[in-house]
Order: structure tokens, then sequence, then C-alpha cells
């Protein structure tokens, strides 16, 4: 696991930049997305580069479930708004929050995900540990599935809403055992909110309690973290 510490998260953006463009040089063809606020310099800086995304694939980590892709809050019209306007991919997947099935949904969405092995998963981390939508206690070997959020991923959610009662109370979400499956994991985390959990999750134990720390096990991790988030992991494990 290396461990980036950077000034902020402009600089991180700029370091999880550098990651992906060497991936897509080295033939990396499907890149794992996430959503959030830990993301977006990273997006900015892939729209303002002069990189060619159209002939990758990439797939969404969740998405709310209950709201149509044309909401503000959707995660299909931050990624439109953040990156797919600038920069289309050939093919973009993002779970459906309206689908009437949800089995079919689930079960449709691990087919995507084994079809197109991901080179590069983008990760961010929550307050409470979880990955994704992958709350505390989600079984390590979860495929995707419908989730229903933790109170405290609702009431941190809340800031991107009008207020706490509008955010959806559940979820469409990748498993982590799929999110494992990505060949190299870059995971994003800035300010003393994460602290806790950036800890947790490079210095605790692995468990289902703190669903990031199985991050441990994966052969290829890179965190990027500022230098607030990173004040309460050993400098020993430091990369940078």
């Amino acid at each position: 696991m290396k461990i980036i510490v950077t000034k902020d998260n402009i600089e991180g953006g700029t370091k999880a930049f550098e990651i992906i463009k060497n991936g897509m040089s080295n033939g990396a063809k499907v890149l794992g997305l996430a959503t959030g606020s830990s993301p977006i310099s990273l997006y900015s800086d892939m729209c303002n580069s002069d990189l060619d995304f159209s002939e990758m694939t990439s797939i969404n980590l969740d998405e709310y479930y209950g709201i149509s892709p044309e909401n503000p809050q959707s995660y299909h019209y931050f990624m439109q708004k953040h990156l797919f306007d600038q920069k289309p991919f050939k093919k973009s997947y993002i779970p459906n929050g309206l689908a009437k099935n949800i089995d079919e949904e689930v079960e449709n969405y691990n087919q995507i995900i084994q079809e197109n092995p991901i080179d590069i998963q983008i990760l961010g981390i929550g307050h409470n540990g979880h990955i994704a939508f992958n709350e505390p206690g989600t079984p390590f070997g979860s495929l995707t599935h419908k989730v229903t959020l933790a109170e405290s991923t609702i009431k941190a959610n809340s800031r991107f809403f009008n207020n706490e009662k509008e955010v959806p109370r559940q979820a469409i979400c990748m498993g982590i055992r799929s999110i494992m499956q990505g060949k190299k994991i870059v995971l994003l985390a800035y300010g003393a909110s994460k602290q806790d959990a950036l800890k947790a999750l490079v210095e605790g134990p692995v468990i289902e309690k703190v669903p990031a720390s199985i991050l441990q096990d994966h052969p290829d991790v890179t965190i990027i973290c500022d230098q607030i988030a990173a004040k309460k992991i050993n400098p020993k494990y430091f990369t940078i």
C-alpha cells in the first residue's frame, strides 16, 4: 500500500491523474469511477487534459435508488457535469436508480463488471469507513447489491441536498468483492473528517466493521490524501 500525502485536494487530483495517464499509456481500458467531493479535482484535470477517452469504458460504483438520471442529485447527473459532457467515453455504466426489478439490475451490473475487468478503480472513503455505499457490516464477499444507507452517511451527504429529508435512504452499489477485483485501486481522501477512517484503514485490523480495511489485502493500492486527513496516521506508512 502506498500513501501519498499532498498539500491539498488540487495536488491530490493531479497525482491521481498521473496514475490514470500512466495506466492508459500502459494499456488500461476500463476505469472504475466514484462520485462525491473527493474526485472532483481529478475529473477537472481529466477534462483539462488532452487525453482521449473515446476508446475507454467507465463503470461507476453506485447510484441512489429512487431518483432519475436527470435529477441534479443523481450520480448520473454528477458524472455528466464533472466529466462525461467534456470527455465522453466509449461506454459509461452507472446503476439504474429507477430499475423496477432490482434483482435483475444487480445481476446485469455484476455481468457488466465481469465482462469489463476494471484496470484502475477510483475510491473515496466515508466517515465511517465505507467504500462506495458499502456500509459497516457489509460482507467482504459482496457483489453488486441494494443497500440501506447508514444515518451517518445520510447526514454527511445531506450537504448536497436542500435538507436531510431529501437524501435517498437506499442505493445500488458495487460490492466489496467487486471493488477488490480492480487491478489497481486509488483512494482519495481530504479533510479532518476523514482522519479516523483513514487511520482505521491503514493501521487497524481488517474487519467488516470498517469496510475500507479490506484494502490492506489488495496487492496494488495507492492512497492519496492531504496533510489534514493524514494527521492521525503514523508517518512510517507514508510513501511521500
